[in-house]
């Protein structure tokens, strides 16, 4: 896997993988493989890893792969020392190690992966998030892991009942359980709140989230905390890709054509924060309703029109913020037969 043109490049490539206990490190040094390196996902361990590769003769970029919080810490210590790093898509890497014939997987081998990463592909330097929108995504996630863990003991209390060969204890402590879930995510989501309205910034963008049709302070509180990973210096363009709603085409010559479908390379959280809202919209804006139904009219599935709703969703919170505006429908899609519905057709369409 070794790179016979590693030695004109001016930096020297290197790959760590991470898991939860363990850093494995390959560094390459002009044109040969240094041996790889383990080291323990502590703060020490990314002291070690920092005066290893300080050693360099020549700068040093390092590929991570995402990895969620596990690698947190160690990109920050990287980024903070003044090293190079990119925090990798792990769909982008996976199709890599497929282009390299990679058959089997190993912490060592997806080290030696990611150093060849680094020395072959465009470089995206990691900029980390701020204090604050590293704590507001934590707490959103964990809010939502813990929705999850209540829909699933909801459908468990549900199959219990309907069960008469299970005892009552049963059905008591999944009851218990789902009261325990509910009670912290009621303190979560007021703990959130009061975090979001004490920042003047953050605060401004929940009150234009919440002008739109369909955001409730759930759906808001989503939306807002993966949006505060983003740079301020991104485009629209590349907010549709960081949520993974960009098309994606597969065609070939004259006899493959499959269906245009969303990407999905992105953040599925973004993708869950705006479902929603997108199936609400539809039902209550007059402008939202009629970009929908003229979609549909142009043959467009039902799923695949409400995607598109989320795609224009993320394009208007994108201006909002942009221009400090509150949510026009009109500009989302200008249609001159759009009335206004009355209640009888809000609740019965």
């Amino acid at each position: 896997m070794n790179n016979s043109n590693n030695s004109v490049l001016a930096f020297h490539p290197c790959g760590i993988e991470v898991s939860q206990l363990i850093l494995v490190l390959r560094l390459r040094s002009h044109d040969h493989d240094e041996p790889l390196r383990e080291f323990p996902n502590t703060r020490e361990g990314h002291q070690a890893v920092l005066r290893v590769l300080e050693r360099s003769t020549r700068p040093v970029r390092v590929v991570l792969e995402s990895t969620g919080l596990y690698g947190l810490d160690l990109a920050l210590a990287l980024h903070q020392a003044g090293v190079a790093v990119m925090v990798a898509n792990p769909r982008a890497v996976r199709h890599f190690a497929h282009a390299l014939l990679q058959r089997s997987k190993n912490d060592r081998l997806d080290a030696q992966v990611l150093c060849e990463y680094a020395a072959r592909m465009p470089f995206q330097a990691w900029r980390p998030p701020s204090a604050a929108a590293l704590k507001l995504v934590a707490v959103a996630r964990r809010l939502e892991a813990l929705t999850d863990m209540m829909a699933a003991e909801k459908n468990r209390l549900h199959a219990a009942c309907l069960s008469e060969a299970l005892p009552a204890i049963i059905r008591r402590d999944i009851e218990r359980s789902i009261q325990t879930q509910q009670r912290a995510i009621h303190r979560l989501t007021r703990a959130t709140l009061e975090f979001i309205l004490s920042d003047a910034e953050l605060a401004r963008r929940y009150q234009l989230l919440l002008s739109i049709p369909g955001f409730g302070v759930t759906s808001a509180v989503h939306t807002l905390a993966e949006l505060t990973l983003l740079p301020a210096d991104m485009d629209v363009r590349q907010w549709v890709a960081y949520a993974g709603l960009d098309p994606r085409e597969y065609t070939s010559g004259t006899s493959v054509h499959k269906k245009v479908r969303i990407s999905k390379a992105g953040n599925k959280h973004l993708r869950r924060a705006l479902y929603m809202p997108a199936l609400v919209v539809v039902r209550h804006d007059p402008h939202v309703r009629a970009y929908y139904e003229h979609l549909l009219a142009r043959g467009k599935t039902k799923m695949q029109a409400l995607v598109a709703t989320m795609r224009k969703l993320l394009h208007a919170i994108f201006g909002m913020f942009k221009h400090d505006q509150l949510f026009d429908g009109q500009k989302v899609y200008a249609a001159l037969d759009v009335s206004v519905p009355t209640p009888q057709e809000v609740l019965c369409p």
